[in-house]
């Protein structure tokens, strides 16, 4: 499992997801006009394809970089939430590989 887990990979990932998020929350503030909360709501909501339609980009620049945005953010997403799962997957095995070594 150890060899599954690569730490460095996981941080690239993390950053990764925090840029694009960030990305979206300032490019929907600026051009879309939305306030800091909505951006961000809508970001995540984008990022995690949710899409509840309660906001919808509306200018032409918005509606293009959302194509783009769900195309890369997506599969940044994904990919961070499978490292972050294996990353869980080590910690809960390290863990009872040292409760097994300690009750020997």
């Amino acid at each position: 499992m150890q060899a599954e887990f690569n730490r460095h990979a996981y941080r690239i990932l993390l950053a990764s997801a925090l840029i694009t998020l960030g990305t979206g929350v300032i490019v929907y503030h600026f051009v879309e006009k939305l306030p800091w909360v909505d951006a961000y709501y809508f970001s995540v909501i984008t990022l995690t394809t949710v899409g509840y339609g309660d906001i919808s980009p509306q200018t032409t620049f918005g509606k293009l970089f959302t194509t783009f945005y769900i195309l890369v953010g997506v599969g940044i997403i994904s990919a961070f939430v499978t490292q972050f799962l294996k990353r869980q997957a080590f910690r809960v095995q390290s863990r009872n590989q040292t409760k097994e070594s300690s009750e020997k």
